[in-house]
């Protein structure tokens, strides 16, 4: 576990001492943060003119709508993240299936290859045994005229 930090901030002109497993930085920054939202709301003239409870209570529903403000953001952001998690789950799976397919269409086209081949070269003999079988029809009919 962290070591604790204790750290001086002045908040609504008002030193505290706050303390916390994270570094100085990061409570100074808490600290401005409250400043920012006292110095928005005391700009307001009504503002001004309430009790400081009531400008506390003020103060706290304002930090809270900016908390439940950023909490629905990161809830769109992790639904946004989700979806696009799913949709490159989904193209994995298209790129696989379609490797296959690529794969079983090159193992097709091999065989169809092969047999084109076979056929080319049944061609050739039977174009070769026609050709053989025109030569001696044509010698056997010149050996009758002579």
């Amino acid at each position: 576990m962290a070591e604790k930090t204790c750290a001086e901030v002045i908040i609504g002109g008002k030193v505290y001492t706050l303390s916390g497993y994270e570094g100085e930085e990061y409570l100074q920054k808490v600290a401005t943060y409250i400043n920012n939202r006292m110095n928005e709301l005391d700009a307001m003239e009504a503002f001004r003119r309430f009790p400081a409870d009531m400008k506390a209570t003020l103060l706290q529903i304002n930090i809270a709508d900016d908390y439940f403000k950023a909490k629905a953001y990161i809830e769109k952001l992790e639904k946004e993240v989700e979806m696009k998690e799913k949709e490159i789950y989904d193209l994995k799976h298209d790129l696989i299936s379609n490797q296959i397919k690529a794969e079983s269409d090159e193992e097709s086209l091999k065989q169809l290859e092969a047999e084109n081949k076979e056929l080319l070269l049944q061609k050739a003999r039977l174009e070769a045994a026609l050709d053989d079988a025109h030569l001696e029809k044509s010698a056997s009919n010149s050996k009758k005229r002579d």
